[in-house]
């Protein structure tokens, strides 16, 4: 999850030079390096499909790779660039944008598992209404017309600076349809780490905003503007782009309107009183948030549960903030299941109506490597997110969650996880 600014090519250099980075910048300067050579590029609403695809019938299906614990992130591959090359992405249901470390020349970055990304001059000019998406209302300022500049900082405190561009995206349909269709990314060439960093080529922005890459894909015909994950709790899993893939008479859906995110925290099938926790869903983040007051709660809750069960907080295991021992170390989630009760969010559907996602105690809960077993909700208050709450990939393990930004709906139901749609021919384009 992230918030989004402004960035300036002009304010970037100043700040550099007061930052003692000017010997890095001295060979040239990205905008002179892009602008020789610059061709035209069709605005979103300019493309078309070539194979005049279905989009009520065609999908993307991306495998996942990584888990909750002990990795700590997910990651997709998508094949990019002529001729395609593969890079691993986060997968950020919680932002927009999607951006590559890149080659142009790099500033700063960070550690990744392949090569940085080499664009070509296909730059996104500044007027696009793609880049006027990127900035806050009234912020948008085009100092330099040919390029179009983004900043994103992410809740973590992680960042990346650089350009919109523009490249080729080679995508296999579940109609067996494979393409190759231009997208805009962002080719980030200033990247600082959060405190959840670890080696990444990019960001995969799912956000519904313009510039995200199913929001492109939808304003070219390609799918329908829809968003879907299934995340294993034996790890991997897979993405989805697209409406074909899951029936949606079998998905509890509640709107996506402010008003209906506001959810009641259930404990052990009781109402604890909380109520209007403003709730984002958040691919992006390993772990769910609660803000202070439900954090606070809903631990001192667990502890008076435990009183008397042969569990002892264990405060020499740093894996999460709280944890428990047992008489002789956890395997599985599986073996304390009978020391923790069931959790729920009870959302409003409708005026009357109300839904509510569950969370089992694998929804919540890891085994540490030292066969402890830790709380996998986290206090937002600690990290900045204030009165937000996020419900994170360990409380959307084993459950198909669907974004439908044409309907305005999210959904849950469940997913078998571990084995990718049958429909599917391939995840993703052989970059071979």
């Amino acid at each position: 999850m992230k918030t989004e600014g402004k960035s300036g090519w002009l304010l970037l250099l100043m700040s550099l030079l007061v930052m003692g980075l000017s010997a890095t910048m001295s060979s040239a300067s990205f905008g002179d390096q892009y602008h020789r050579g610059r061709r035209k590029t069709m605005l979103p609403d300019e493309a078309t499909s070539s194979l005049g695809l279905n989009r009520a019938a065609s999908s993307i299906v991306l495998p996942v790779h990584g888990n909750v614990y002990p990795i700590g992130s997910y990651n997709v591959t998508l094949n990019i660039g002529q001729p395609p090359k593969p890079y691993f992405l986060d997968p950020d249901t919680g932002s927009d944008l999607t951006w590559l470390q890149c080659d142009a020349p790099c500033v700063r970055c960070t550690e990744a598992p392949h090569p940085f990304y080499r664009p070509n001059n296909d730059l996104v000019v500044c007027k696009d209404p793609l880049c006027q998406a990127l900035h806050a209302p009234g912020s948008h300022k085009c100092d330099n017309p040919e390029q179009c500049d983004y900043e994103v900082e992410y809740a973590d405190g992680g960042s990346s600076l650089g350009v919109l561009v523009r490249d080729s995206f080679l995508l296999n349909f579940t109609n067996g349809n494979q393409q190759t269709t231009r997208l805009a990314l962002g080719c980030g060439y200033d990247q600082l780490p959060g405190s959840s960093y670890h080696p990444i080529d990019g960001v995969l922005g799912l956000g519904k905003g313009k510039s995200s890459i199913v929001s492109q894909l939808s304003n070219q015909g390609l799918v329908r503007h829809v968003i879907g994950h299934c995340l294993s709790g034996r790890g991997g899993g897979f993405f989805f782009f697209g409406d074909g893939l899951y029936d949606s008479s079998r998905i509890v859906w509640t709107p996506m309107s402010p008003d209906y995110r506001l959810a009641e925290l259930i404990v052990g099938g009781k109402s604890t009183g909380l109520r209007n926790l403003v709730m984002v869903f958040d691919s992006g983040s390993s772990y769910t948030y609660l803000n202070s007051q439900a954090y606070q709660f809903l631990t001192s809750w667990l502890k008076r549960e435990l009183t008397g069960k042969p569990l002892k907080e264990a405060l020499d295991d740093r894996t999460l903030p709280l944890c428990w021992k047992g008489r002789k170390q956890f395997k599985n989630v599986r073996d304390v299941k009978t020391y923790f009760k069931p959790l729920a969010l009870r959302f409003a559907s409708g005026r009357k109506d109300t839904t509510q996602f569950e969370l089992p105690p694998e929804a919540y809960l890891i085994i540490s490597s030292k066969g402890n077993v830790c709380l996998g909700i986290l206090n937002g208050g600690e990290v900045g997110l204030q009165n937000s709450n996020i419900i994170g990939d360990i409380s959307m393990q084993d459950k198909m969650v669907i974004y439908d930004n044409e309907k305005q709906m999210i959904g849950w139901g469940p997913g078998n996880c571990d084995q990718l749609p049958k429909s599917e021919v391939s995840a993703f384009g052989d970059a071979s």
